[in-house]
Order: C-alpha cells, then sequence, then structure tokens
C-alpha cells in the first residue's frame, strides 16, 4: 500500500488548502491523511492520525457499510451522524459523504469529506416560519395602500403651506413613507413568480462577492472555496441573487472590525432535501469568522421582525429563506463564537 505520506505530498498540500475537512483512508481502513480542516474538526493532528482504524477515529455503525460502498465504486452520504469523542464532551454531529478516489489501484483510497452540522437548525420551524412569514406578507398588503394615500396627503398638504419650514414637516411625512414603502417591497417583493432558466451558481455568487466586497468594510475579506465541476442549475437567478446576497451581507454586517467571510460550494451525493432523495443536491455555504449568533436568537432566526443589530429590520435571511423554499431547497445555519455558517441547499437536476 503507498502512503500519502511518503509519495503525495503535493496532493496533501492542495488538499490542506480545502476549507471542508477531508479524512482520507486505505482499503485495510485505516487513515492515510487529515487535512488542515478535518485536523482542526478532530481536534487531532495529522500526524498522530496517521495508521490509525477508522473505527476508531470516527465510531459510529454506519460508516463501514458506506465505505465499503465506495470501494465498490459508489459515493453515498451520511447525515447527521453522532460521532463520540471524549468524555464530558457532547458527539460530533456531522454530515459525511464517502467517495473513491484515486484511479490506480496501487494507490486508491476513499475519501470522508466531513460537514459540522446541528440537527436543532436542520428544517427546524417550518410551521412556525410559515405562519410567521405568511402574516407578515399579509400585514405588508394591508400597509401598502393607506401608505400610498398618507403619502399623497402629505404631497398636496406641502403646496398648500406657506413658509419654507412649515414644510420641512411634510418632508419628513414623505421620507417615512417612501422609507416604510421600501421596508414593505422588501417584506413582499421574494414572493413574485419565478423566472426559471439555466444558469451558473458561481456566476452569482460572484457577482454577489462584488457587490458585498465594494461596500463591506476593506478590514473585511472575502474568500472562495468552489468546486468547478459543478454543473448548471435551473431555478431564478435573480431571485437567488437577492437570497445570497442577504446571507452575505449579513455575514459582512457580523464582522464589522476585520474578519474572514467564505464561500464554498460542494455536490452532495445520495442527500435527502424535503423528504425527497436526491442524486445530487448543491450544497453551498457562507462562513464568518464573527462573533457568532446569541443562543437565544439561534432557533429564531430565519422569522420576519427577528435581528441582532439595533438597526436591523429582521427580513434578510427570511427573505433569502423563502426564496431558497420556493426553489425546492433548504437553508441552515450553525452558529459559534469565531464561526458562523449558513447552509443553503438546492436540488440539481438529473443528468
Amino acid at each position: 500500500m503507498v502512503h500519502m505520506g511518503q509519495t503525495t505530498r503535493p496532493m496533501e498540500t492542495a488538499f490542506d488548502g480545502l476549507a471542508t475537512a477531508c479524512l482520507f483512508a486505505d482499503i485495510d481502513g485505516r487513515c492515510q491523511h487529515l487535512n488542515l480542516a478535518a485536523q482542526n474538526l478532530l481536534s487531532l493532528s495529522a500526524r498522530r492520525a496517521r495508521g490509525q482504524a477508522l473505527a476508531r477515529l470516527l465510531p459510529h455503525d454506519a460508516l463501514p457499510a458506506a465505505v465499503e460502498r465506495a470501494w465498490s465504486g459508489q459515493s453515498i452520504t451520511l447525515r447527521e451522524l453522532a460521532i463520540d469523542r471524549v468524555i464530558d464532551r457532547p458527539p460530533l454531529m456531522i454530515d459525511c459523504t464517502i467517495s473513491p478516489f484515486g484511479a490506480e489501484a496501487s494507490s486508491a483510497l476513499v475519501v470522508l469529506e466531513m460537514t459540522p452540522t446541528e440537527p436543532s437548525f436542520r428544517m427546524a420551524g417550518d410551521a412556525p416560519f410559515e405562519a410567521v412569514s405568511a402574516m407578515a406578507a399579509g400585514l405588508a398588503h394591508e400597509i401598502k395602500n393607506p401608505l400610498g394615500g398618507l403619502r399623497g396627503a402629505a404631497q398636496l398638504l406641502e403646496r398648500e403651506l406657506p413658509r419654507a419650514e412649515l414644510r420641512e414637516y411634510t418632508q419628513v411625512i414623505i421620507r417615512e413613507a417612501d422609507r416604510l414603502g421600501r421596508l414593505v417591497e422588501r417584506m413582499t417583493g421574494s414572493r413574485q413568480p419565478l423566472m426559471r432558466g439555466k444558469f451558473n451558481i458561481h456566476r452569482v455568487l460572484e457577482h454577489v462577492r462584488r457587490l458585498v466586497g465594494a461596500e463591506a468594510p476593506i478590514d473585511v475579506e472575502i474568500c472562495c472555496d468552489y468546486d468547478p465541476s459543478i454543473p448548471e442549475l435551473s431555478g431564478d437567478e435573480e431571485q437567488l441573487v437577492q437570497a445570497y446576497l442577504n446571507i452575505v451581507r449579513n455575514a459582512a454586517q457580523a464582522v464589522v472590525g476585520g474578519g474572514i467571510i467564505t464561500l464554498r460550494t460542494r455536490v452532495r451525493r445520495q442527500f435527502t432535501l424535503r423528504a425527497h432523495r436526491h442524486r445530487q443536491v448543491l450544497e453551498t455555504t457562507v462562513e464568518d469568522t464573527g462573533p457568532g449568533i446569541e443562543p437565544a436568537l439561534s432557533a429564531r432566526i430565519f422569522l420576519p421582525m427577528v435581528s441582532s443589530r439595533a438597526d436591523g429590520t429582521g427580513l434578510g435571511l427570511t427573505i433569502a429563506r423563502e426564496i431558497i423554499d420556493r426553489h425546492g431547497g433548504a437553508i441552515d445555519c450553525d452558529s459559534a463564537a469565531g464561526c458562523t455558517r449558513f447552509n443553503i441547499y438546492l436540488p440539481m437536476a438529473e443528468q
């Protein structure tokens, strides 16, 4: 058996640059390499991990059969695995995609791509979200018409007022009516009919990256970790730009004072999404190094009018989730101090 540490140092270096945690195992079920992300995830150095049995590094009953399938040429994704760790620490919750790696029999390996997850965030609170979202949309429609009348009445009043200092008050009314009008548009805009077409997800993300990069402080860095093999998706490109823009802007506001935002794309295989098994699902992750979301807000972060910022409207993530939902996808959040991840899942057309 060829050991990666002996013959493939350049490949190790390449995988160490990935933000996704990867573990490489040989046909004997022993670890040959952990990239840097996996070392951080498992709190274990590559040197200590090399040669250890998978059953010891990742103790879970479902893994042996999945690894066996990978050796037969298949890829499989196991979701929400609870991996036991040291005493007095909760289990590590991960999604794990196991795939064959390497064409030569003498150097073939399997790769386990591990994504930390938290079950309570996955599709949590769908019913409250839908109820509150529908209520907010209905309220927005009720506000829209009288708001237009209020603005019009202020304009008519302004024409009748003799002094400029009095007209300042009508200008306040008009400005506030316009501000509320924009807020209403944001609350109802995501319910426009989808205009589906083919598009490249990286074109969407690069557009969002440029927009947020232009308005973010200079000490906020936006990095990319893309899988270039991802094919075109089918959906409403314009609305998805808005969804991703809301999420990335949210991340940029979280790292005020300096930090890093990472945009990552991966394909998840044999993935269950909204009770439907998909052969392939696009996973996009927006990760930031901000202070994290307060635990009290975590379960409600996608609900309308919920925001951790005093000047926030609490609509950005709500609109993003609604757009993603209408594309048959899902969004979840995993947050801790120094690392917050929003994971967006979109079904890919069967090839």
